[in-house]
């Protein structure tokens, strides 16, 4: 009884907490919902004489494969709606089934004698929901697991009014819930104690092995109707209530060991979905919450269009209570930077019908199975490469994998989209649905920002290479010829972006430099004063690129000397610098406008500023019109159509200060580090209690068969053919020429930081490149080199039409985007 404090200590056999007759405990929220406050204590230490549970059942023992069902506690069966507990299936609702699972994901099939309770009770799945957790602890667990059965209760509300309801059964039958754990060592044991209040997890039913093979995955199915909200209460169904939760098919899938993000998938894709069969294939990350309906809004653009292979919801950052966490200045900049990528850049990529990342934070694909031509093939093979079981398990050896190979799959939800979208034969296409939005947990801490952007940039860089190498293979699918052209712009635009990416870091520092020199250093012949320091600006622009220059050189010291927890402060004081450094520069860009103004109004004593007016007249006034109306106003256009412009009143602030620290800081750390290709974790998610170590698992031995023969003492004769055999073998060795060695093979670490070398060399020396010829006027001596002046007025030009470019083509996106929602709206069956 220890593992459900909400039951009676006395050993009833009934719970004033979960008794259905009991309404003492009845607290409504204004959802309607009936939660109880439920305070889970220290994780316990097991019995020592053990659980004291009934006799378990064994429902399968197919050779190796080995299923119980345990019944469930008291109080877990008593939260059942009494309509489903007279159902002749309620197995479902009053016993956990267990099953050992001593094979790889791809073993594990109904041919090999496993087998799931929803294709056992001839279930249509349409949705299964796949939630991948690592260690993430129990708050953001219950933050994710509450928002889906919220999800599979309003697809229950919408009744006959959708085509979802309309034949198979009720709903909740036809969505399944499959939580992918990645280690049991490395998860937080407090989440498995939600999943046993749930009924979904049972304490000391796990073995070890079965007949000497060891158990890869064990895998725990339960139909529950509770749940646990993030605030730690307990919802227990009421009956005859709108607010009351659906049942929901949880299947829990417990790695023995730690193996990886796409591994878990891997079990989702071969293992659960081979056997389930569904139409739809939802990931959903811990620590994720999916608003209202957006599972059924996932369900019904793939139900409305044949085309679409996967798609992706809106995804936002966690903005905390009374969005309190929009204080702190990494948060706003990041929720202004989701809002501008959904907005701007998915509403363009959705235009041309290819989203170069579909995020496994909340996204779905078309099932393997029951599509055969969507991701099955050489989408889901390239995409399980990255899974380092696959190398194990596999008789011949592989290839050595190279570092950008490496790295290219801890991007993998872009792999994913990119061989959908160019499968031979195939016209699949990808989007973003507008209707579905998921709230995602975002970094608050400098250190944790750095690690997760370490791994996006490093993945990014690398899919993107190879996305833009392999981009001829569009040509060899089936898309009709508009939508070839539209590709065929988006790889410009991609390969736009990536060499502005690649060069921002000379970008900012010369956009930085020119315009504090531009503003505080006028000529000599002006009648005016540097601003904002009058005649001593000059000195605190160049005391403040000294310490800029020193700061840049700091980021990469500490990126190749240590990890970024090591240095937790440095990075702080970091931030702080270059916030402080574009700070300054926007302040004096303000400036040199308002004296533009004045110039062009003659007020103010304008006519001091005709220096001014030179630099603004030489990169030519349509350049920076069209630059601010780009930066600026597209933005402001893009928040007012999709009815969401709050995030320039409270993020953009945030975003303009923390920018610089994207390329800076993030870039800098993420290029050094490119030797790691491990997905590393988030500090703080996991809180360590100091509990007595679990007791060993226990082992399953078969017992022989009757008609095996007892082994004997006497060695077995050989048979004369095997010597002769063994004989002819020896002998060709003997006589086979001998093999020329070949150099021994360079450390797999040593070729790695070769190519981290060679990375941050040609980032470093092509950035330092265009800052030299733009910035030295020593290059004046070179007659090829023209006029230094010219290099600043070329630099802007260039630069700012790049920027405006790729602005203009994300609103084009966006305003398509916008008329087909409108459109999908009013046309689209419900």
């Amino acid at each position: 009884m220890a593992e459900y404090p909400y039951c009676r200590q006395d050993g009833s056999t009934s719970s004033p907490l979960l008794d259905r007759t009991t309404e003492s405990y009845d607290t409504p929220n204004e959802n309607g919902e009936y939660r109880i406050q439920l305070q889970l204590p220290d994780r316990a230490p097991p019995p020592p004489h053990g659980l004291g549970r009934p006799m378990a059942r064994n429902v399968d023992t197919t050779g190796f494969v080995q299923s119980f069902e345990y019944p469930v506690p008291i109080p877990i069966r008593n939260a059942v709606q009494a309509q489903y507990l007279g159902s002749s299936m309620n197995n479902e609702f009053t016993k956990l089934r267990y099953t050992a699972a001593t094979c790889d994901a791809d073993d594990f099939t109904l041919k090999n004698g496993y087998d799931l309770r929803a294709r056992a009770y001839s279930r249509c799945t349409e949705l299964l929901v796949c939630v991948t957790y690592f260690n993430e602890d129990k708050v953001l667990f219950c933050r994710t697991y509450h928002s889906v059965m919220k999800n599979i209760r309003n697809i229950a509300n919408l009744g006959h009014r959708s085509v979802f309801n309309r034949g198979g059964g009720p709903a909740w039958q036809k969505i399944v819930l499959c939580l992918v754990m990645d280690g049991f060592d490395a998860c937080d044991k407090r989440v498995l104690d939600v999943l046993a209040t749930c009924g979904a997890y049972q304490d000391g039913v796990m073995k070890e092995d079965v007949d000497g093979r060891a158990t890869v995955a064990h895998i725990f199915e339960y139909t529950t109707q509770l749940a646990i909200e993030e605030g730690q209460q307990l919802i227990r169904p009421r009956s005859d209530h709108p607010s009351t939760l659906q049942p929901m098919q949880v299947l829990v899938c417990l790695k023995a060991k730690n193996s990886g993000k796409i591994n878990s998938n891997r079990w989702t894709y071969n293992a659960f979905g081979r056997i389930l069969n569904p139409e739809i294939v939802v990931h959903i990350d811990t620590g994720t919450r999916i608003h209202g309906e957006s599972l059924y809004n996932l369900w019904r653009a793939f139900k409305n269009e044949r085309n679409l292979g996967g798609a992706c919801g809106i995804l936002k950052p966690y903005a905390g209570t009374g969005l309190l966490n929009l204080l702190n200045p990494l948060v706003g900049a990041q929720d202004f930077e989701y809002k501008i990528a959904c907005q701007m850049e998915r509403a363009l990529e959705s235009t041309t019908g290819y989203l170069s990342v579909l995020p496994g934070a909340f996204s779905a694909y078309r099932q393997v199975c029951r599509f055969p031509n969507s991701i099955s093939g050489r989408p889901l093979q390239q995409y399980f490469i990255g899974d380092p079981t696959l190398e194990k398990s596999s008789a011949k050896p592989a290839a050595p994998a190279s570092l950008i190979r490496l790295n290219r799959y801890l991007a993998d939800d872009r792999i994913l989209s990119f061989e959908l979208t160019v499968k031979t034969g195939h016209e699949w296409r990808t989007r973003m649905v507008t209707s579905a939005v998921g709230v995602t947990d975002a970094p608050i801490s400098a250190v944790d920002f750095i690690n997760q952007r370490r791994r996006w940039l490093n993945g990014s860089l690398s899919a993107s290479v190879y996305s833009m190498r392999m981009f001829h293979r569009l040509f060899k699918t089936a898309h009709n010829p508009v939508r070839k052209l539209l590709l065929l712009i988006q790889m410009v635009y991609n390969v736009v972006y990536f060499v502005l990416s690649w060069f921002s870091f000379a970008a900012f520092l010369l956009a930085t430099f020119i315009v504090n020199d531009i503003a505080g250093d006028p000529p000599p012949d002006a009648p005016v004063e540097g601003f904002p320091f009058g005649s001593g600006t000059p000195i605190f622009n160049a005391i403040l690129q000294i310490i800029y220059l020193a700061t840049v050189a700091l980021q990469f010291i500490l990126a190749l000397g240590g990890r970024a927890k090591s240095h937790a402060l440095a990075y702080t004081i970091s931030f702080t610098v270059f916030v402080v450094v574009q700070m300054y520069m926007l302040m004096n860009l303000i400036y040199l406008t308002k004296r533009l103004v004045d110039f062009k109004m003659d007020t103010n004593g304008g006519s001091s500023y005709n220096y001014i007016t030179e630099y603004y007249t030489d990169v030519g006034p349509i350049t920076v019109m069209v630059t601010a109306v780009s930066a600026f106003g597209f933005y402001i256009a893009a928040g007012i159509l999709y009815l969401d412009p709050w995030h320039l009143f409270h993020s953009w602030v945030q975003y303009l200060f923390i920018s610089s620290t994207y390329t800076n800081i993030l870039k800098t750390y993420a290029f050094s580090n490119i030797n790691d290709v491990s997905w590393g974790n988030k500090s703080g998610k996991k809180v360590v209690h100091k509990t007595p170590p679990p007791p060993p698992l226990p082992s399953i031995v078969l017992p022989e068969p009757k008609e095996q023969p007892a082994a004997g003492d006497r060695e077995q004769e050989r048979l004369q053919e095997d010597i002769d055999h063994l004989f002819e073998m020896t002998v060709k060795r003997a006589l086979y020429p001998p093999v020329k060695e070949e150099p021994p093979v360079s450390d797999r670490e040593d070729t790695f930081e070769r190519f981290r070398t060679s990375l941050v060399a040609g980032y470093l020396f092509s950035n330092f490149l265009v800052c030299l010829i733009v910035m030295n006027d020593s290059l004046k001596q070179f007659w090829w080199f023209g006029d230094p002046y010219w290099h600043k007025i070329w630099f802007f030009r260039i630069w700012m039409w790049g920027n405006s470019a790729v602005l203009i083509m994300q609103f084009v996106g966006c305003l398509y985007q916008r008329a087909a929602d409108i459109f999908r709206f009013l046309f689209y069956t419900p």
